[in-house]
């Protein structure tokens, strides 16, 4: 018998499906699920060598001493307990402060499940399960991205500062390798050595020149900064080169998160070599800066490292033109021959992917959709799981086109080095050990929501949705309150400002209403403040209301609207009209001076 089509779930179903409820609406049916896990997880350990001595009996485990040692320990869980319920409450909508909310239940319960067997997906060995869960989960993510999941390769980190430091490592791998034998040519026959056009040669011409020279990998370890002495090897690439080699550069726009400056002190670039990429009006990558700074590079005789471009930035959740960028370097890699690596940190805005090519794209807006399309044309990815992907800390993902660009400098443990081990990539990530739990958590996600337009999509174009309605509310209410533009995302940033005000008067007014959020538990939101890098698009929103920049930075409250929970209609009925009366009293009629005077009050 067939019975009629399941109907799609709307977005409200899906958030009342697939999480615990602002109020625990799901606790029986959860409670059930994590006893389930519990149950089955006992079973395991019982059923396996049934056999074996016990190490207690019912008499042991009755004595005096060992109740009094599980007295103390329900003790101090109590006090834990009791502790964290101090703990910022991020799982409400009340909550739109940072990049975290409420936990996904397959999360959970995939994550629970895994963390109770705590395999090691350092290899096969350690983590037989868990190693191919974590595969499947990396082409599940891939396909989101992109990316062809039976190509790419990449593996779950702790969180995407990790994982961008995982494309360091490899677009580094990559101009060592071109770079050495460029310069073991060099040395060999006295031709003087180009250093940018040999660090971008690609591996078509390397593998050409390799063969046309017979090399061997012990003859050009003699030549790799990275295998040997890197002030040796420098020295020699200046004299090859007629000119002082000052090392690579890293480009990165001027929205980048923090991890580009510990990257470059960790793989010893010097802050020098990470270079800003200028933002436009926008807040976006602007390509003409791009542009002049590879072209400055060139001119320096400084490689290009990588080119990073960021899709949904962790201030303001803008999306760089990834499709444009690429645009530009596939032109260069036609024309002039340089293959310099593209790297997008989406750590935030990657799962935005699964909104493309569904009914729900449009939320976007075509500038963006196109950005997030060309994603995938990347070298490598930075994402991470437990932002949007609603999965619990600490979840990063890294994830490159191919194998090729997974490859990475090998390093020896000989206690790993088995022949059963396969292909463990205990040799091939920044971390050693690595918890299994990240990865089940996103593969039992992927598995039952879905990352795709009617999953995961539909739950996140319904945040957008939220976010436009609050944004149009509270600009209506109150127009003092100005909204950076544009928003491309579920984050929303504002300032608190009368026409004409110089920043020296808004941000203090701005900085006040932060404090009042701060001081109060009805929202949690967060601060930042755009500084020099954001000159263009500061000056473009100060000049919206007529303002004067006499302040060395825009300080804006940040609102996130992840939360899951503000797809129900009744949640924003109830909580947009509180935001804009919090905002109103804390403005105009509680909150000391500085304030706004009444002329701007709607």
């Amino acid at each position: 018998m067939t019975g009629s089509p399941m109907p799609k779930p709307s977005s409200v179903d899906l958030a009342a499906a697939y999480f615990p409820g602002s109020h625990s609406e799901n606790e029986a049916w959860v409670r059930a699920e994590f006893q389930a896990v519990l149950d089955d997880w006992f079973g395991w350990r019982k059923g396996l060598f049934a056999d074996d001595p016990r190490v207690s009996t019912r008499t042991d485990r009755r004595s005096g001493a060992v109740l009094h040692e599980r007295e103390l320990m329900s003790q101090r869980l109590a006090e834990l307990c009791d502790a964290l319920t101090a703990e910022t409450p991020t799982h409400t909508p009340r909550y739109v402060g940072h990049m975290k909310a409420e936990l996904s239940l397959p999360a959970l319960f995939g994550w629970l499940a895994a963390m109770l067997h705590n395999p090691n997906i350092t290899s096969r060995e350690a983590g037989k399960v868990g190693t191919v869960i974590e595969g499947e989960a990396i082409a599940m993510l891939a396909g989101m991205l992109g990316y062809d999941p039976d190509q790419a390769e990449g593996h779950f980190t702790s969180g995407g500062t990790v994982a961008n430091f995982e494309a360091v490592w490899r677009a580094r791998y990559r101009l060592d390798h071109w770079l050495s034998l460029a310069l073991y040519i060099s040395e060999a026959t006295g031709e003087t050595l180009d250093v940018f056009a040999a660090a971008h040669m690609g591996w078509d011409r390397f593998r050409a020149l390799w063969e046309a020279h017979q090399l061997s990998d012990e003859v050009l370890r003699r030549y790799s900064a990275a295998a040997g002495n890197p002030a040796d090897v420098h020295r020699r690439i200046s004299t090859a080169s007629g000119r002082d080699y000052l090392g690579p550069v890293v480009l990165v726009p001027g929205n980048k998160h923090y991890s580009w400056h510990k990257a470059a002190n960790i793989f010893g670039f010097g802050e020098e070599s990470f270079w800003s990429v200028r933002l436009d009006a926008e807040g976006r990558l602007d390509l003409d800066d791009f542009e002049r700074l590879v072209l400055r590079a060139q001119g320096d005789g400084r490689p290009v490292l990588m080119a990073v471009s960021v899709a949904a930035t962790t201030e303001t959740g803008e999306i760089d033109p990834v499709d444009r960028l690429h645009d530009l370097l596939e032109v260069w890699e036609r024309e002039r021959g340089w293959r310099i690596w593209r790297h997008v940190d989406a750590a935030y805005g990657g799962f935005l992917c699964s909104l493309i090519g569904g009914p729900d794209e449009a939320e976007l807006g075509p500038v963006a959709a196109r950005a997030l399309k060309a994603v995938g044309r990347a070298d490598s990815i930075t994402i991470d799981p437990h932002k949007l992907g609603y999965v619990p800390y600490a979840c990063g993902t890294f994830l490159t086109r191919d194998r090729s660009r997974y490859a990475v400098s090998a390093f020896d443990a000989p206690y790993l080095d088995r022949p059963e081990l396969g292909d463990g990539k205990w040799s091939s990530t920044l971390e050693g050990s690595r918890s299994a739990a990240g990865a089940a958590a996103t593969w039992l996600t992927g598995k039952t929501l879905g990352f795709g337009p009617d999953g995961m999509g539909a739950l996140l174009a319904e945040t957008i949705r939220a976010r436009r309605q609050f944004q149009a509310a509270v600009g209506a209410a109150l127009p003092f309150v100005r909204f950076l533009e544009p928003s491309d995302t579920n984050i929303v940033c504002f300032a608190v400002a009368d026409d004409g005000d110089p920043l020296s008067r808004s941000n203090p007014l701005t900085e006040a209403l932060f404090a009042a959020f701060h001081e109060s538990a009805a929202f949690s939101v967060s601060k930042t403040t755009l500084g020099a890098d954001y000159a263009t698009q500061r000056a473009r929103h100060v000049a919206a209301y007529g303002g004067v920049e006499d302040a060395a930075g825009l300080v804006l409250i940040r609102c996130v609207f992840m939360n899951p929970y503000w797809t129900a209609p009744d949640i924003r009925a109830r909580l947009i009209p509180e935001f804009i009366a919090f905002v109103r009293a804390a403005v105009i009629g509680d909150m000391p001076t500085p304030r706004l005077d009444h002329r701007s009050v709607a």
